[in-house]
């Protein structure tokens, strides 16, 4: 039997589900067990097939529109968001229905409607047809919202009134990208109105932060999370553009590429906020399974943040 070759992993941390992934599959479960299944979620709760399937199994019903859900029965919006003629439409047909939106969306909803109110043409730093963009652009009537997707969109903007002009963002997006895009808005439209927060949420901040922090020092990067999952493609791209330029992603250990690991001898790996850990061990045993691994954790910062589910779900002395 041939020697296995020696292989360092740089674990980043943070790494996987943040606060708003985690509400939102609880919102799911909590729902299970309040109503009895099948429960239905109008698009998937969050972007991870593992997270869809497990759900499934438990009783979750997904669907894409709410005109795929029976009379009487319970109905979930997942964690991106929805436009407001969705929740209007459950009212209308008197469905039960429980918002799992992350509050982190929520943030950019209302600040939306705020720069409507106050009269300001909005333009969302997003991408197309992503479901939070969707969501976030069917906060206001058509037309209200102008969508730059990269930074040579600017140049070709079209507005009614340049002194009067607000920007937010989709919560997911590349740091370093936004903050392009958010400079050349600048520039043009020096009257434009920003959020008081940053909308990018601490979360995929952080996963990016962490890639960076061992980008360089790896000679590949594998991102544990699913095709369709905005925040795990960017923490992709982040590593890339600093200095890692093997990296890929992987929904599970039997996606990993076994000839893009040749010669590798330092392995970064990190996971989107929509990945659950048992993912990550699945991959890394996987790993060890091929090499001799030796992991180091490499941590750029804490996450304590929490977020409640709604009062409807909690059980009896539980606070909000």
């Amino acid at each position: 039997m041939s020697k296995r070759s020696k292989l360092d992993i740089l674990l980043a941390n943070p790494r996987g589900f943040c606060a708003g992934v985690d509400r939102a599959i609880d919102i799911v479960e909590r729902a299970i067990e309040k109503y009895g299944a099948p429960v239905y979620v109008r698009h998937e709760i969050v972007h991870n097939r593992y997270v869809v399937e497990t759900l499934e199994s438990q009783g979750a019903v997904f669907v894409e529109e709410l005109d795929e859900v029976p009379e009487n029965v319970p109905v979930i919006f997942s964690a991106h968001g929805v436009p407001k003629e969705v929740p209007a439409e459950a009212q209308r047909r008197n469905m039960i229905y429980v918002d799992a939106t992350c509050p982190l969306v929520s943030k950019v909803h209302r600040e939306a409607e705020t720069h409507q109110r106050a009269g300001r043409q909005i333009i969302l730093i997003g991408h197309a047809g992503h479901p939070e963009v969707i969501g976030t652009m069917g906060q206001l009537p058509k037309g209200s919202m102008l969508l730059v997707e990269k930074l040579d969109d600017v140049a070709a903007l079209e507005v009614r009134d340049p002194e009067n002009l607000a920007y937010i963002t989709q919560t997911t997006l590349s740091v370093d990208d936004t903050a392009e895009i958010v400079a050349a808005l600048r520039q043009r439209f020096t009257s434009i109105e920003g959020p008081r927060k940053e909308d990018i949420c601490y979360a995929t901040t952080n996963r990016q932060l962490a890639v960076k922090a061992i980008a360089k020092s790896c000679d590949a990067l594998l991102v544990v999370g699913a095709p369709n999952s905005s925040n795990s493609r960017r923490l992709v791209e982040v590593a890339f553009n600093h200095g890692c330029e093997r990296a890929a992603l992987v929904q599970r250990a039997e996606d990993i590429n076994w000839d893009q690991l040749s010669g590798v001898t330092r392995l970064g790996i990190t996971a989107g906020a929509s990945a659950p850990e048992i993912l990550v061990d699945e991959v890394i045993q996987a790993i060890e399974a091929r090499f001799e691994v030796t992991i180091e954790e490499v941590s750029v910062t804490e996450e304590d943040v929490i977020f409640r589910v709604p009062r409807s779900l909690l059980d009896h002395g539980e606070t909000a």
